[in-house]
């Protein structure tokens, strides 16, 4: 049949049923073959089996099929059949055709000796190269393209195929028309150049090694590589497939390369979001550490002292120090801890002041991140010589703060580029806050418990606060009963004022621009009681700051102040706190004051003393009977007939009992 195309039939093996193939019908209308479809789970043999003339007992050749073609999906069906036909039928051309081409398929065709692959979702028109399958392998075998290697899988490849040579030569090249632009040397120049041409030694001996561990192994190996190209540096996988059969007098391998570039860049992206997240957990775990560690310490010193060490101890940051206000208003350093220890001792011998973040914390309130250190011109260059020593990229500058009051600035080191991320600050934030509400909470403990103290006068002449206004307004006195802030952060005051009625108060501070809120408690004929919700109160400036306020009155627009705090407490922190409120404040008193030491058993006395004998039975009767529960356990009216006496009174007394209780407490002392 020299000379002739073969006019046995194309069968197609295929999943379809025979009515669905759409491959069949397009091949029968584009060939002049007869076109069979055969199931791939039915009777194969049958079909590729070859007719016999009667006459002369031999095979005909128009019954011996011309191409199989596999319209097949799955790769275990693709390799067994294509075994099968080639046992039966050796020079048959076989074509895999699957419906949606990958490059798995590709090299099991390749592997099982397909002589063409054809996905039918390519660009080509699968049913052409088809036809030229079939009529190019009825030629003689002289005649024939062997190119199958590299046609097969570079159907499938994103980018780039290449059949290579076991010595690293290239022997055919293709490439992607929209991935061309990407090369420097086009597929067409690259044919009999080598690996070394085209690659770093070091990159073309790692590739060489590849294609030697295919050829030897006879199995299909991996590799990932960078290539320069236009675009710069990209990184590709490769696909390298052994060819059982020499090419141009030498074993050869297929080499399929895509780009990932995109792929790696999204998972280098994915790989940090991780890193960040775990150490994001990190930093929060040992922030919780921190604050649980907190709520025990003793004193200032401890407080700090664990803060820096702890930060430290979870290998994060490599050096932390505190830095306090001091009474003149700069800042001193305190504490500190780390591996950095050149940075921490070139910080204790500069002026904190020139370590330009920490002093923007303390005047702003807010947190600062200096996140590459030694690209950062405003650092001092000793700090920038000590953080090159120490391996320090990265700072953050936390304030330390209460409400309104800021105690000093926390600084941590760390050994990264861009180590504070926003959700890091988020968490160093909370940190900073809540060693300044426990430096806040050691200070009134230590005043608590003190049995001497320090009581502070100040005098203040005239304020823009309600109280001085109308002092000067009504010539009147007003004097704190009490302030305090709730756990929704407002500030109440409850003020007593003599000389003036409740209605004139009340509409005086309704229109006055300090005060958010009002209500008239007491409204006497020449004297009035209060309660005024400030949107800022000089009276919690002082609290924050360890100090408890015992006094407070203001006659004719000047106020005087008594103010107690304990004796290891900054008098000059205390001055420069109410000036921040009261610009014109002068310290007219200092004294020490020795507190009456009293036991538990005296306090109860005293409050005993206080109570009628009616008070304290209608408090047993109510306390024992279950009237304070929730929900109670007897009602007013079953305390009332146990006493024998009407509710109303029964209520008379309970109220005057709770009362004089709560007013031991609060009032004791006459501090406020």
């Amino acid at each position: 049949m020299n000379g002739a195309y073969r006019s046995g039939p194309i069968v197609v093996v295929t999943d379809a049923r025979e009515e669905e193939s759409d491959l069949r019908t397009r091949l029968g209308r584009a060939t002049e073959h007869d076109v069979r479809t055969v199931p791939a789970t039915g009777d194969l043999d049958s079909a590729l089996e070859a007719d016999t003339d009667d006459s002369t007992g031999s095979e005909t050749e128009s019954a011996t099929p011309s191409a199989v073609v596999l319209e097949l999906d799955c790769p275990g069906e693709i390799q067994t059949i294509l075994q099968r036909v080639h046992a039966m039928l050796a020079t048959v051309p076989t074509i895999v055709a699957p419906q949606e081409g990958c490059e798995r398929l590709a090299t099991v065709s390749l592997r099982a000796n397909a002589t063409e692959y054809v996905p039918t979702e390519g660009d080509e028109n699968p049913i052409d190269r088809i036809v030229s399958t079939v009529r190019s392998r009825s030629r003689p075998p002289e005649n024939r393209d062997d190119g199958r290697y590299h046609r097969i899988l570079a159907n499938e490849l994103p980018d780039e195929a290449f059949v290579i040579g076991e010595d690293g030569t290239y022997l055919e090249a293709k490439v992607r028309p929209d991935s061309a632009d990407l090369y420097s040397t086009a597929a067409d120049d690259l044919p009999g150049a080598r690996l070394e041409d085209a690659f770093p030694d070091q990159v073309a001996a790692k590739l060489q090694d590849c294609i030697d561990q295919a050829i030897r192994n006879d199995d299909v190996q991996s590799v990932e590589y960078d290539a320069e190209t236009t675009d710069g540096c990209r990184r590709f996988e490769a696909r390298v497939v052994p060819i059982d059969q020499q090419i141009q007098g030498r074993s050869a391998v297929v080499w399929l390369a895509r780009d990932i570039t995109e792929r790696v860049r999204r998972e280098q992206q994915l790989r940090s979001r991780q890193d960040q997240l775990e150490t994001l957990n990190r930093i929060n775990a040992v922030v919780r550490q921190v604050i649980e560690t907190l709520v025990e310490a003793p004193a200032r010193d401890a407080i700090e002292r664990e803060v820096c060490e702890q930060l430290v101890d979870s290998e994060l940051y490599c050096g932390s120090w505190i830095a306090e206000r001091t009474g003149d208003g700069r800042l001193s350093y305190r504490t500190g801890a780390g591996e950095a220890e050149t940075y921490l001792d070139s910080v204790r011998d500069l002026s904190v002041e020139q370590e330009r973040p920490v002093t923007q914390a303390v005047r702003t309130g807010e947190i600062r991140t200096t996140n590459r250190i030694l690209e950062d011109e405003t650092v001092p260059e000793p700090l920038q010589a000590a953080a090159r020593k120490d391996d320090v990229r990265s700072a953050i500058a936390v304030p330390i703060t209460h409400e309104d009051a800021t105690y000093g600035v926390l600084t941590v080191l760390a050994s990264r580029d861009d180590a504070f991320s926003e959700r890091e600050r988020a968490g160093f934030r909370l940190l900073g806050e809540t060693i300044g509400f426990t430096i806040m909470a050691v200070k009134n403990r230590q005043l608590l418990f003190a049995d001497t103290v320090v009581e502070l006068e100040f005098r203040i002449d005239g304020g823009d606060t309600f109280s001085f206004d109308l002092s000067e307004m009504y010539d009147c006195t007003c004097a704190l009963e009490w302030a305090g802030t709730t756990a929704n952060g407002r500030t109440f005051q409850y003020v007593t004022i003599d000389g003036v009625g409740g209605e004139t108060v009340l509409k005086e501070a309704q229109d006055h621009d300090s005060i958010e809120e009002c209500r008239l408690i007491h409204d006497g004929e020449d004297n009035c009681t209060i309660e005024m919700r400030l949107a800022k109160s000089g009276v919690r400036t002082l609290a924050n700051h360890g100090a408890t306020i015992r006094e407070v009155a203001v006659e004719n627009g000047v106020g005087t102040c008594l103010v107690e705090l304990s004796q290891t407490a900054d008098v000059r922190e205390i001055a420069e706190a109410l000036t921040v409120v009261y610009e014109n404040t002068e310290l007219v008193a200092k004294r020490e004051v020795d507190r009456p030491v009293r036991t538990a058993a005296q306090r109860r006395n005293r409050i005993l003393d206080q109570l009628t004998d009616r008070q304290l039975t209608t408090l047993r009767l109510a306390y024992y009977g279950g009237f304070f529960d929730w929900p109670r356990e007897s009602t007013g009216e079953e305390i009332a007939e146990a006493m024998d006496i009407s509710p109303p009174t029964m209520h008379q007394h309970l109220r005057k009992g709770l009362k004089g209780i709560l007013g031991e407490f609060f009032e004791s002392g006459s501090h406020t």
